[in-house]
């Protein structure tokens, strides 16, 4: 963006006007309702909606993303929609990897790749190549039925190319996969990441910012627009696992991101997104809600299945900023203060990402025991916050401290 600064400045909103009562008058000022309403507004947003910084809500939001993909695998019937919550966590990410990917751009005029893949690196693969080595020894070393010869499916989960080996299977979902099939999301995303700070920092370099942005919500149409040429029912397996037809709702969370930094040194604009997504932020959180209950997204239904897969990813991604945008700029918003509370907040920052990780081998264990449901249950969600307690405590927490010192944002 040849028009940008190297820095550019801070959000700033205009300094209410303070009318006091008379010249003699001692005591606070007293303030017009106009600026009152400019000072809750001040207070509402604790920094700068464009500059990065750790979002309790978006943490709740992560955990309760979390948990639908966990129930949903532990009872499809009860919520056939509920693989929408890797979806939200697709939105989650392309906006808050933007947001730093933007800030290091701001304070640097540059973004370093070398230090961005290894922050990616160090956040993400440890915890899941323990996962795959342990897939691995009880693949190779161990009579365990349920991982027997899954020591392919952990090389593929560990190498990204899950979604890859599900796209090109145009009937049921083979076994080759194993115990880690949902590692087809993990896949999608670094697949996304290898490219997209590429092409941001190409863009930011040589275009306006609003330039910038226009382009990216043309990207955003993209992926809808080869979801229906590709539309067949043999087909549904290459657009869910495709990283060309899912790439919108990485794109809508990136270009959520970039919305709010054009808009940087501009409140009154800013102010009007927050009032407009505070409005909606309900609707489109219940909206979301009903999906996870009604609908079966990965199943067959006459007159909807098609609409899904063509339209209906970019709608949820549409419905996922919605809330995002809420929760960033308006933190006394209800439902940002329904997402923040410590617990949530606690278990998306700290174990969504093992549970994810860990629930489906575990499911796949248990599951061939033979327990009634209720046993199967306790296990399943017992075994998968342990480990993921484990996985935070022992695996990612260490090399997150590693993590911090690549960092070339000051937040």
């Amino acid at each position: 963006m040849s028009s940008a600064p190297a820095t550019p400045p801070a959000l700033t909103a205009s300094r209410p006007h303070i009318t006091h009562t008379t010249p003699a008058t001692t005591g606070p000022p007293v303030l017009t309702r106009d600026e009152r309403g400019g000072e809750e507004q001040r207070r509402n947003t604790a920094r700068p909606p464009h500059a990065p910084g750790r979002t309790p809500s978006l943490d709740g939001l992560r955990a309760v993303a979390a948990s639908t993909v966990v129930i949903y695998h532990l009872y499809p019937d009860a919520i056939p929609g509920g693989s929408v919550g890797v979806d939200v966590f697709f939105g989650i990410s392309g906006f808050v990897i933007t947001q730093l990917l933007l800030a290091e751009f701001s304070q640097t005029g540059s973004v370093a790749f070398g230090r961005f893949y290894a922050r990616r690196f160090l956040r993400l693969m440890p915890a899941l190549l323990v996962l795959c080595g342990v897939i691995a020894v009880l693949a190779l070393a161990t009579p365990v039925d349920a991982f027997e010869g899954q020591w392919l499916a952990a090389l593929l989960a560990a190498t990204y190319v899950v979604n890859i080996v599900r796209a090109a299977q145009p009937g049921q979902y083979s076994d080759v996969t194993g115990s880690l099939p949902h590692t087809w999301s993990l896949a999608i995303e670094e697949q996304f990441y290898l490219g997209w700070p590429l092409l941001l920092r190409a863009l930011l370099t040589r275009l306006r910012s609003g330039t910038v942005l226009g382009v990216v919500a043309g990207l955003c149409v993209l992926p809808t627009v080869i979801r229906v040429i590709l539309w067949d029912e043999n087909a549904a397996h290459r657009i869910y696992n495709g990283l060309d037809t899912r790439a919108d709702q990485l794109l809508l969370g990136c270009a959520l991101a970039l919305l709010l930094w054009h808009l940087r040194d501009a409140p009154t604009l800013l102010d009007r997104i927050r009032l407009w997504s505070r409005w909606l932020a309900w609707p489109a959180a219940g909206i979301l809600a009903l999906v996870v209950w009604k609908m079966p997204v990965t199943g067959w239904r006459d007159g909807w299945t098609q609409a899904w897969y063509t339209i209906g990813f970019a709608g949820v991604g549409v419905l996922t900023v919605t809330v995002l945008a809420a929760l960033v700029l308006d933190h006394r918003h209800p439902l940002a203060q329904l997402l923040a509370l410590k617990p949530l907040a606690w278990v998306g920052q700290r174990l969504s990402y093992g549970a994810y990780l860990w629930h489906y081998p575990i499911l796949a264990f248990v599951g061939g025991l033979g327990l009634v449901p209720q046993i199967r249950d306790m296990l399943v969600v017992g075994g998968t916050l342990i480990l993921a307690f484990l996985s935070y405590r022992f695996v990612e927490r260490p090399f997150l401290r590693r993590k911090a010192r690549h960092s070339t944002v000051s937040t």
